[in-house]
């Protein structure tokens, strides 16, 4: 069962271990990539939640893929989870990690799609403008959605800015799916 508090926990563990250590940098770039690769492979992903496989089948597929590959802490944070049996917690640990580090480093993420793939110039563009007067640094993830028709849609937080086309199109429906002539006039 998943359990946001109990990953929060071990997030802010290794975040605060690995700050102290003063090695935050390189830990955060390793638990980026696990993200990723965990993300990416299903079959590893399926592993390593399985109840089924014995703990220690799971710290050797670890140790086998990441030991040379990342640091040492965050190697022994794995070795640390697989023991406690939180491994199936891994990709929310691995997210709220990211959270912290981000919200420590004043780092927003800003969710931006459009009907077609946008330009270099566009997307430094987009960027620049987000970080405009802002006390923080702007990441951008973009998708391609061609339902959208044309025109963009930017989530930063709980802030939602749409200008798409589709949208203004749903907008016209509504209007003049209420029939406000009156008959008579």
């Amino acid at each position: 069962m998943k359990n946001p508090k109990l990953a929060s926990r071990y997030a802010h563990a290794l975040y605060d271990f690995s700050l102290e250590m003063g090695n935050l940098e390189n830990v955060y770039h390793d638990i980026r990539e696990i993200e990723k690769i965990v993300t990416a492979h299903k079959e590893l992903k399926n592993l390593l939640e399985s109840p089924i496989i014995p703990k220690d089948k799971k710290q050797n597929i670890i140790k086998e893929i990441f030991q040379k590959e990342v640091n040492e802490i965050t190697f022994r944070f794995f070795t640390l989870i697989i023991k406690k049996n939180r491994i199936p917690q891994l990709l929310m640990i691995c997210r709220q990690f990211i959270k912290i580090y981000y919200k420590n480093h004043n780092i927003k993420e800003a969710y931006i799609t459009s009907a077609q793939p946008l330009s270099e110039e566009k997307i430094d563009y987009l960027k620049n403008y987000l970080e405009k007067d802002a006390p923080y640094t702007v990441i951008l993830h973009l998708t391609v959605d061609p339902k959208i028709i044309g025109g963009i849609i930017i989530k930063i937080d709980d802030r939602y800015y749409d200008a798409s086309i589709q949208t203004k199109i749903n907008k016209l429906k509504m209007e003049f799916s209420q029939n406000t002539y009156t008959v008579g006039f």
